[in-house]
């Protein structure tokens, strides 16, 4: 980990350098950076769902902004004082482990619940219901998906929209469901279904790291 921020733009910019084909959704994964950077201001929480290996990456991706990614983030002064007045040398030595995060979950993750609504309703709507649960207006929805059709995040899409969420989609280069329903798509050009997901991982790394550097640099 590196103890210097780059700034976003340059992040941003370096994407494309990297990777020369994703130019073609340059305008949308800027569009998908406003809306992430909206919610943060407003203290609203990022969900994020996917299938597969697209779970996985929603565990990715949570994992990125809970915590430090490519630079260390310091908490707030003001916890960091809160800490040691209330506890001492241990509260002190505690805030200085502590990192500062965003508010991020990722619904695959909630492995229980989504056995649940598997067992008494059906699959099509495990991450539909658990928006319906948590998601609040202001809120945003990032949902996954190589097809852009995948029922239970195509359910989770719309339930997201009814409530006031905003929705990003990250799909593959067909149209797809998702086109209709999301405010942002995000349409990697590929696609077979790995190419789209390696394609996915430096899109998500590029978000992640930009808010990092906007919130904490």
């Amino acid at each position: 980990m590196d103890t210097k921020f780059v700034a976003r733009e340059v992040i941003f910019e370096n994407l494309f350098k990297r990777y020369s084909k994703l130019e073609s959704c340059k305008e949308q994964i800027a569009k998908a950076f406003e809306i992430l950077k909206e919610v943060c201001v407003n203290k609203g929480c990022l969900y994020v769902a996917g299938n597969g290996g697209s779970a996985a990456d929603s565990e990715h991706i949570v994992g990125e902004l809970m915590k430090s990614f490519m630079a260390k983030r310091p908490i707030s002064d003001e916890l960091a004082d809160k800490l040691k007045a209330m506890y001492g040398e241990e509260g002190e030595a505690l805030g200085k482990d502590l990192e500062g995060g965003f508010r991020a979950v990722s619904l695959p993750s909630l492995v229980s619940l989504a056995t649940a609504i598997i067992n008494d309703v059906n699959s099509g709507v495990i991450f539909a219901q658990m928006l319906n649960s948590i998601g609040i207006e202001g809120d945003v929805f990032l949902g996954i998906s190589t097809s852009g059709n995948s029922k239970n995040v195509v359910n989770a899409a719309m339930v997201a929209k009814a409530k006031g969420l905003k929705v990003i989609a990250l799909v593959g280069q067909k149209e797809c469901k998702l086109d209709k329903i999301a405010d942002v798509v995000i349409h990697a050009p590929e696609a077979e279904t790995y190419k789209i997901q390696e394609l996915h991982l430096p899109i998500y790394h590029t978000l992640c790291s930009m808010l990092e550097s906007e919130f904490f640099a």
